[in-house]
């Protein structure tokens, strides 16, 4: 036990944090689980709690290895990667995608012989800030042209943004504005991201009008993505609005203690108690005091990126963390909103407690390269910023 202990590097604070989300995940999990179980598990609770300790133990996994690899290399990673998650997201765009009565929420990849799926536009995520992190490191001390920067980073980029657009609307809207914002601190010329921001609105509104003109052309998430935004302006009365209004009934109900663990009343009426809407069922069970601490604690989350970010000794390994570490709090905040009526439903799972393998691994794999940077705040000068481990890509980078 002594010898696993001192093999857990990194930031101390940042792993309690991360076990005390795990941990308490399962609470909340198992209870919203009873109204899934019943509809499709033959009222058999115990599987869900099953398939969430796999998730959490094979994420976990990720991060202690991750932990391990000098975060460098991932700068000759991103590289590799960024090909392959193009044409994972090509592939799902194109095939048909997979629906029942619980969820249709984007398109996925299924695993063989271990029966999980898989979102690429998640992975692809966190590869595409990686690959943004290593370019403005790269560009930190030149004069920077918008012409030069198109080809290396805003056509990749661009072009990954528009594969996952069709099919998840609000994880192409964070992306975006994580990548304007660690742009935005990387030194970018800010007339450029205000270009950029411009162009990106014009691109918006001229597809939502081709989806409006030629509906049999485009998916039907794009249809989904376009009416929750039309019926959060307009409050009408359908399935979105059902689920909001189920959410701030859960709220209500939970008042100040909330109603006790396992005693929720609307995890049996909304359809996503377990994954988007499980912060209403947090408030419902453990009332206001367990929804404030678990902003708290995300909120500790951010306080500790912040500072593994200032105490890297690079510059590639403070963007790193930023990049990577954002995300997960903008997330959380996101998915507590959309549950009090603040933002439309996007769909966006709360990192490390809702349900579902493919956010919490890349959660984990995420959290896992920021504990790289950490580990490698006191191990590496300012010059191995310009050390590439990977020969191969020694040009390129």
């Amino acid at each position: 036990m002594n010898q696993f202990l001192e093999n857990i590097r990194g930031d101390k604070t940042l792993w309690a944090v991360l076990l005390l989300l795990a941990g308490f995940s399962f609470l909340p999990v198992y209870s919203a689980a009873s109204n899934l179980a019943y509809i499709s598990g033959g009222g058999n609770t115990i599987n869900f709690l099953f398939k969430h300790l796999i998730h959490l133990s094979l994420g976990f996994t990720f991060m202690f290895f991750l932990q391990k690899i000098p975060y460098r290399y991932f700068r000759g990673i991103s590289i590799l990667m960024l090909p392959v998650v193009i044409v994972l997201l090509i592939y799902t765009l194109f095939q048909p995608e997979i629906s029942n009565s619980l969820t249709n929420t984007s398109r996925w990849i299924k695993i063989p012989i271990v029966g999980f799926t898989f979102q690429p536009s998640t992975l692809a995520g966190v590869i595409l800030m990686i690959y943004v992190s290593r370019y403005l490191a790269k560009i930190k001390d030149l004069e920077i042209r918008f012409s030069q920067s198109i080809i290396p980073l805003w056509i990749p980029a661009l072009l990954i943004l528009i594969l996952i657009l069709p099919a998840n609307f609000s994880t192409t809207a964070i992306l975006f504005f994580m990548i304007i914002l660690l742009c935005y601190i990387g030194g970018y010329p800010k007339k450029y991201l205000f270009l950029l921001i411009s162009s990106a609105l014009v691109i918006l509104t001229l597809f939502i009008l081709t989806a409006k003109a030629y509906p049999e052309v485009f998916p039907n998430r794009v249809d989904t993505w376009k009416n929750r935004i039309e019926n959060f302006v307009n409050k009408d009365q359908n399935k979105d609005n059902y689920q909001i209004e189920k959410a701030k009934i859960a709220i209500a109900t939970g008042g100040i203690r909330g109603l006790g663990p396992g005693k929720s009343v609307q995890k049996n009426f909304l359809p996503q108690s377990s994954s988007d809407f499980i912060f209403a069922i947090i408030v419902e069970e453990f009332g206001l005091i367990g929804g404030i601490s678990i902003l708290l604690v995300y909120l500790l989350l951010l306080f500790r990126i912040i500072i593994i970010s200032n105490k890297s000794k690079t510059i590639f390994g403070s963007l790193l963390v930023i990049g990577l570490g954002i995300p997960i709090v903008f997330q959380a905040l996101i998915n507590i909103g959309v549950s009090v009526e603040l933002f439309p439903i996007t769909g966006q799972p709360l990192p490390l407690i809702s349900s579902g393998g493919t956010s919490i691994w890349m959660t984990c794999v995420a959290i896992g390269i920021i504990q790289s940077v950490k580990c490698g705040s006191v191990e590496n000068s300012e010059t191995s910023d310009k050390d590439n481990p990977l020969e191969i890509l020694k040009e390129t980078i």
